[in-house]
C-alpha cells in the first residue's frame, strides 16, 4: 500500500470517528435533558445537521483532501485564539443544551412554522460555508498561514472577507429555534462576540503572515455582512 493510500485511510478514519463521537455527543446533550426521544425537532435537526456534514467530507475527500485534512486539526496556535475558544465554549454548550431542558419542562412554545423557517436557515448557513470550503483550499479550523498559500479574492470572498464565519452566524444563532427553544436564542446570541473576536484576531495573523492580504482588506471592505460590518 502507497503513502497517499495510507494516509486517505488514516484521514477516512478520523473523519468516521468524529462524526461518530459528534453524534454520540449530540444525542446525549439533545435527549439527556429532554427525557424523551419523542422529541422530533431535534430528530430533524440532527438530519439537517450531519447530511451536509458528511456531503462535506465524501466531497473533500474525493476533490481536496488536504483540505479536509486541515479541517481536522483542532489545536490553536495563537494564544489569543485559544482563549477565545475556551471561552466560547459556555454559550455554545448552553446554546444546544437549553433546547432539551426547554422540551422536558414546556418553557418555550415555537410553532411548527418557526421550527421549519429556523432549519432551512441553518441548511443556508451550511451551503455559505460549502461555497468558502469549494473556494477557499486553506481554510482551516485553526488560524495558520501555510507555505505557498495565497490571499482567496474569488467567489464568496469577494463579498465579504469570512464567509465561512458568514455561514456558522445562521447555522448558530438559529439553532436553538430549530430545537424548539426561544430561552437558548440568549446564549446563542452570546457566540457573536466571540466570532467578531476570532476575525479580530484572525485578521490581524493574516496582515501580519500572508502577503497581499492588506491590499485585500482596502479591497473587499466588509468582513461579515455586506453593508454593515
Amino acid at each position: 500500500m502507497s503513502d497517499s493510500q495510507a494516509s486517505q485511510g488514516e484521514l477516512i478514519r478520523m473523519v468516521i470517528v468524529r462524526i461518530l463521537v459528534a453524534i454520540l455527543m449530540l444525542f446525549a446533550i439533545f435527549f439527556l435533558p429532554a427525557g424523551t426521544f419523542a422529541y422530533w425537532e431535534a430528530w430533524v435537526y440532527l438530519a439537517i445537521f450531519f447530511v451536509p456534514m458528511l456531503f462535506f467530507a465524501i466531497y473533500l475527500l474525493k476533490n481536496d483532501p488536504e483540505l479536509l485534512a486541515r479541517r481536522m486539526r483542532m489545536r490553536e496556535k495563537e494564544a489569543e485564539q485559544q482563549l477565545i475558544i475556551k471561552l466560547s465554549y459556555i454559550p455554545f454548550v448552553l446554546a444546544f443544551l437549553l433546547p432539551g431542558f426547554d422540551k422536558r419542562f414546556g418553557w418555550s412554545n415555537v410553532s411548527v412554522g418557526v421550527v421549519v423557517i429556523a432549519d432551512i436557515l441553518v441548511l443556508l448557513g451550511f451551503g455559505i460555508v460549502f461555497l468558502a470550503f469549494r473556494e477557499n483550499r486553506y481554510a482551516s479550523r485553526i488560524i495558520e498561514v501555510e507555505q505557498g498559500q495565497t490571499v482567496i479574492s474569488s467567489g464568496p470572498y469577494a463579498t465579504v472577507r469570512h464567509p465561512m464565519y458568514a455561514g456558522l452566524l445562521p447555522l448558530f444563532t438559529f439553532s436553538p429555534l430549530a430545537l424548539g427553544s426561544y430561552w437558548a436564542m440568549i446564549p446563542a446570541i452570546l457566540i457573536i462576540p466571540f466570532i467578531v473576536a476570532r476575525i479580530r484576531n484572525e485578521e490581524s495573523v493574516l496582515a501580519r503572515d500572508l502577503n497581499g492580504y492588506q491590499e485585500y482588506m482596502q479591497k473587499t471592505h466588509y468582513r461579515l455582512i455586506p453593508g454593515m460590518w
